[in-house]
């Protein structure tokens, strides 16, 4: 049997909308199917303003630009993420402070943020790891005190929610992924959600977005022609990815079921092994509805994920590690950061080891995958430690 990690969901109306949009002749950005998603977006998020881009990445680019980011400004962030977290705010030439996570979520860690901020702190960027909640009560406390803008990377987190509020929707800005590997894809795809009342902050995306022109008033009837009025990029998505989204937004439901059946069987199957070499494993996000994006698994030791790594693939079934910790990178440690200066992060790309899921995995698929997790552990907790089962890292 052939086990995929991942399989992108495969929406029935899919085609049929992109073949809409060949027909129609318009296949640029802005077209019939953007509009669709970011209504619907909006809608299902309760957010005030939404925009389509072309990633995650991007949707954080322009949330720096509109909290007007200068050279040297600090962004606290933590250090387990993926790399578009850091390049965002590098490429505006701010500065990138790096911050602790928690080991059983590795959500940010609420202690130990004020203790990164200085005078010249800017924003902080929480991450929502794997549908994961940031404590955004207290990030928000923070950011007030401090005078500071929140953004959302949720770029794992879209249809989590924290205390009955869509992630993405609670700091100044949220960042959204639609990534082939996340729950609703676009293929490649992202959106903005501009949490704010102020017209300006909108009208002045539209312009980032638009390559720094203000062909948005133009489609509006507002101007005659459009020009060049702000700085901005080609932050717009074709109407093709966007028809092929919208097909799967419309499943979202359907989606979120199916994902949330493989996540709970899991987790089932985790509580009934009862593993020492486990220190903790995924149970959902703690302060809302979890979208079951990551099933994680994190030992105590090293060598007991690698053994779980290579004994499951003897069985063809693929489970990964994650992030390498962005401080511990070689770009991170050019930034002049250490490898020993997080170590609960090293310990994590070490020690934390990930599930196949993915909402079409069929009923032999997923026994086969739970039978040979019991197999696997079972080998494990009987196996004697070795010397090296000892590293400097595992702090967990």
């Amino acid at each position: 049997m052939t086990i995929s990690f991942h399989e992108p969901y495969k929406a029935g109306q899919a085609l049929d909308y992109i073949k809409h949009v060949i027909e129609s002749g318009k296949t640029s950005g802005d077209g019939n199917y953007t509009y669709k998603c970011q209504s619907l977006l909006k809608k299902r998020l309760n957010a005030h303003h939404v925009l389509m881009t072309t990633s995650c990445t991007h949707a954080m680019e322009m949330a720096l630009h509109l909290i007007g980011l200068q050279e040297e400004d600090e962004v606290i962030m933590p250090s387990y993420t993926f790399p578009s977290t850091a390049n965002s705010v590098l490429l505006q030439k701010g500065k990138v402070v790096f911050t602790e996570v928690s080991r059983d979520d590795c959500c940010m860690d609420v202690s130990r943020i004020e203790e990164k901020i200085t005078p010249k702190t800017k924003a902080i960027m929480v991450v929502h790891y794997g549908g994961n909640a940031c404590d955004m009560d207290t990030i928000m406390g923070i950011a007030r005190q401090h005078n500071l803008y929140v953004i959302e990377d949720a770029a794992q987190g879209f249809l989590s929610t924290y205390k009955g509020r869509a992630l993405g929707t609670i700091g100044h800005f949220g960042c959204y992924s639609f990534h082939e590997t996340k729950n609703i894809s676009a293929g490649e795809g992202g959106a903005l959600a501009i949490n704010t009342l102020a017209p300006d902050v909108i009208k002045r995306a539209e312009y980032i977005r638009q390559k720094g022109t203000n062909r948005q008033d133009y489609c509006l009837g507002e101007v005659d022609f459009y020009q060049w009025v702000d700085i901005g990029s080609s932050f717009c998505p074709s109407d093709i990815l966007m028809a092929y989204l919208y097909a799967q937004l419309e499943q979202a439901d359907v989606i979120q079921a199916l994902r949330s059946k493989v996540f709970n069987a899991y987790q089932k199957l985790l509580e009934e092994i009862h593993s020492d070499k486990i220190a903790h494993y995924a149970t959902g996000n703690a302060f809302g509805e979890s979208n079951a994006h990551i099933f994680y698994i994190i030992f105590k030791k090293p060598t007991y994920a690698t053994f779980f790594i290579e004994h499951l693939k003897e069985k063809g079934i693929p489970a990964y590690t994650h992030f390498v910790p962005l401080h511990a990178s070689q770009m991170g440690q050019s930034l002049g950061y250490q490898p020993d200066d997080f170590k609960l992060e090293i310990a994590l790309h070490q020690q934390l080891v990930r599930l196949p899921l993915y909402p079409g995995m069929t009923e032999a698929t997923q026994h086969h995958i739970k039978t040979a997790v019991r197999e696997v552990l079972d080998a494990l907790d009987h196996r004697e430690d070795m010397p090296d089962d000892i590293n400097r890292y595992s702090c967990i």
